[in-house]
């Protein structure tokens, strides 16, 4: 993939956010935003092949970075803009972030969110006093309508992404990358509208010029992609990291990526929800899929990170308990630990335990069995059998494939 044009040392003028403002922002947030911790994973850096560190701002208390942004900009509200209140249009994370910090301050906030945004973003939007308002089928068509609705009211917007004020709170986690782990040498982090990314590249370069900045977008929504190389990829459907579903990345962002962001890197949905699984599996760690983005990345493309030392900002951690069992199970079918057989047997007494002690023997657990005697092409005196089993991983698949064939059994994994 050609890399952005980078320079040793970056040019951090003409921004309207300085090294300076995240400072500032860190001073102001201090206290009220957890300072996640930003730790040595053992584990994925073998499998991976470098040094990785994860800062967790799932561990947030709305689990987003997002409350960095939301609440650097509503503290700077004047007493007239407070009591007029705020509006943002959010896919969920913003949302929870301005909804959760204008409630601590006093400050009205009415929420607008697409259609489709997760259920659990929704509810724990309205749980912190929020007034929500679903409609939009896109983030765009959402904003349009909050800036519509907040102008003819006279609230405050309080743009997600290309807003000084929130570029220069959610910079803050790469100052705390950097202060914990001084030695990193590169930052990977997700790219939705670009406020995180922005953010960090001016903190985390201010202290360390040589440092390598990658971005990470869903092949889904390769928005910031297109606007650095000019292309025209599409962008469109359903992807697992909502979070980052953003159509068009910020001006200010994007002049602020094509300037100090090296590269960056798409990934596609078997990738996002490996991912998610590993995090889940190996840091006991619930994360979203725009905040498993960081780890898809490496884990498609190890020898580009080989011997280095990795950030990676996991973002967010608001996914439906659903789609995590969706996700979990997925990639247990991938790894061939959980398999779908339908097996032609004759049907007579015996044929089903003859099946179970079979695969028993081969040391397979079986999940689930149903027959299918009616709606099949199968001769009226034979049955299908489709089965659910569970195997240590794909090579011991193929060791119970190979069993059921010798046999004589007719399975096929489906």
């Amino acid at each position: 993939m050609a890399e952005l044009s980078q320079t040793t040392s970056p040019d951090l003028s003409g921004f309207p956010v300085a090294p300076g403002d995240v400072q500032a922002a860190a001073d102001t947030i201090r206290g009220a935003v957890v300072e996640t911790p930003c730790s040595y994973s053992r584990t994925l850096s073998g499998i991976c092949g470098c040094e990785i560190w994860l800062k967790f701002e799932n561990l947030q208390f709305t689990s987003s970075f997002k409350e960095r942004g939301a609440l650097n900009r509503l503290t700077a509200l004047t007493p007239e803009e407070r009591a007029r209140g705020v509006i943002a249009m959010s896919a969920g994370n913003h949302a929870q972030g301005v909804a959760y910090h204008a409630k601590r301050l006093g400050i009205p906030a009415t929420i607008v969110m697409p259609v489709g945004t997760p259920m659990v973003k929704v509810e724990n939007t309205r749980h912190h006093g929020a007034e929500v308002v679903v409609t939009g089928a896109t983030l765009e068509e959402a904003a349009a309508f909050a800036r519509h609705h907040g102008e003819a009211r006279g609230m405050i917007f309080v743009h997600p992404y290309d807003d000084p004020l929130v570029i220069a709170g959610q910079g803050t986690v790469g100052l705390e990358m950097m202060r914990a782990v001084p030695e990193l040498d590169t930052l990977v982090v997700p790219i939705g509208g670009g406020g995180l990314i922005s953010g960090i590249a001016i903190a985390a370069k201010s202290i360390k010029p040589s440092l390598r900045i990658l971005g990470v977008e869903a092949w889904l929504y390769p928005s910031m992609y297109n606007a650095i190389h000019g292309g025209n990829l599409p962008a469109r459907g359903d992807t697992l990291a909502e979070g980052i579903a953003v159509k068009s990345p910020g001006k200010i962002t994007t002049e602020i990526v094509r300037r100090l962001v090296d590269d960056i890197a798409l990934v596609n949905e078997a990738e996002l929800e490996r991912a998610v699984a590993t995090l889940i599996s190996i840091e006991k760690t619930v994360v979203e899929g725009a905040g498993a983005a960081g780890l898809a990345a490496l884990m498609s493309d190890p020898p580009r990170f080989a011997g280095q030392k990795v950030g990676l900002v996991l973002s967010g951690g608001n996914i439906d308990t659903r789609l995590i069992a969706s996700v979990l199970t997925r990639e247990l079918a991938r790894e061939g630990r959980l398999t779908q057989l339908s097996l032609d047997i004759p049907d007579r007494p015996g044929q089903l335990a003859a099946v179970a002690a079979l695969l028993a023997e081969a040391g397979a657990n079986i999940i689930e069995v149903s027959h299918q005697r009616t709606f099949s092409e199968l001769p009226a005196k034979a049955t299908l059998l489709q089965l659910v089993i569970e195997t240590r991983d794909a090579a011991h698949l193929d060791e119970v494939m190979a069993r059921l064939s010798a046999s004589g059994l007719s399975a096929r994994c489906t």
